[in-house]
């Protein structure tokens, strides 16, 4: 029988690691496999760990680190011969396991991740910003250049490989650790046949844009890892051309002209709405694609103030979590 280790990193997720643990476990009864859950705790002072251990977990105390250490830890007392890395906020459909087994077991792919939703009850914001990477479900697999860590499935060999996660990225360390090992020849699949929901979705705005802020601080230490190619690089230098635009404008305006200070606020929108087109065009769905619009003009400009804090080797003060 296939033994799966499912590692879990958590910070404060009393509310949520319940539900995570419990949909883990029926994944695995209903895949047929044995299961270990592994807990790594960043800190905690809620009542999380007490509930993972309640619910049969491992738990894992590491305080201080970043989220890649977290995930490594837990992998160096793992067993299985499957990994599975969850986020202690996300629960997985009762399917989850049995059908990514079978797409792995008729060489469909070799590292696989579920579509991620929002709850009903999100904030428009939060739905919104979740949608953005869902594809139409006519379109159930989707070759993929790097998956989330929200969910991921594969063979320990392959965390093997590729020496595990970078302990040193803030943010960011799924990006960098899925196209390592797209590059030691694994094949990345995205599913779209069944879904995880995120229950960690972010309640007010000032969550929202203080989390995308944190997730954009990551960029230049992407650039230094992998090179500076032209697909890590343009989403950082759009932003600092949005932020070099605003400037213009805002000089423009002081110096007496409007128009020309008119033209560069017009320009400075047009890259939030081809963002916004293409993620939204295959939902059809025209309040969707001015949500984003507004969404990602928000975003260039937290992606280049945390572009240059970085230069300035700034970091954000987060706690790593799932």
């Amino acid at each position: 029988m296939n033994r799966i280790s499912i590692v879990i990193p958590m910070y404060n997720e009393a509310r949520h690691i319940g539900r995570t643990l419990l949909a883990a476990q029926k994944a695995a009864v209903a895949a047929g496999v044995e299961c270990e859950l592994i807990v790594v705790d960043n800190g905690s002072d809620d009542h999380g760990p007490q509930i993972a251990r309640q619910f049969g977990a491992q738990v894992l105390v590491q305080p201080g680190v970043l989220i890649g250490a977290l995930r490594n830890h837990g992998t160096a007392v793992a067993t299985g011969d499957w990994l599975a890395f969850i986020d202690a906020d996300v629960e997985m459909p009762e399917d989850w396991l049995s059908l990514l087994f079978k797409l792995e077991s008729a060489a469909q792919a070799d590292v696989f991740g579920l579509d991620l939703h929002a709850p009903a009850q999100a904030p428009w914001y939060a739905d919104a910003w979740q949608r953005r990477t869902l594809r139409p479900t006519t379109q159930k697999l989707y070759a993929a250049q790097w998956l989330p860590t929200s969910n991921l499935l594969m063979r320990r060999s392959w965390f093997d490989q590729v020496g595990g996660f970078d302990e040193n990225l803030r943010t960011g360390e799924d990006k960098d650790f899925t196209m390592r090992v797209r590059a030691a020849g694994a094949r990345l699949l995205s599913v779209n046949q069944s879904v995880a929901l995120h229950w960690g979705y972010e309640v007010t705005w000032r969550e929202w844009t203080g989390k995308e802020m944190w997730r954009q601080g990551s960029h230049l230490q992407l650039l230094r890892s992998h090179g500076y190619s032209l697909r890590l690089l343009r989403f950082p230098m759009l932003s600092l051309l949005v932020w070099l635009l605003d400037f213009l404008a805002i000089s423009a305006l002081l110096d007496g002209f409007p128009h020309h200070a008119a033209v560069m606020v017009t320009i400075t929108v047009l890259p939030g709405l081809a963002l916004s087109l293409r993620q939204s065009l295959k939902h059809r769905d025209v309040l969707l694609t001015l949500q984003l619009w507004g969404l990602h003009w928000v975003r260039l400009h937290l992606a280049g103030a945390a572009f240059v804090l970085s230069l300035c080797r700034w970091n954000a003060r987060r706690p790593a979590r799932g």
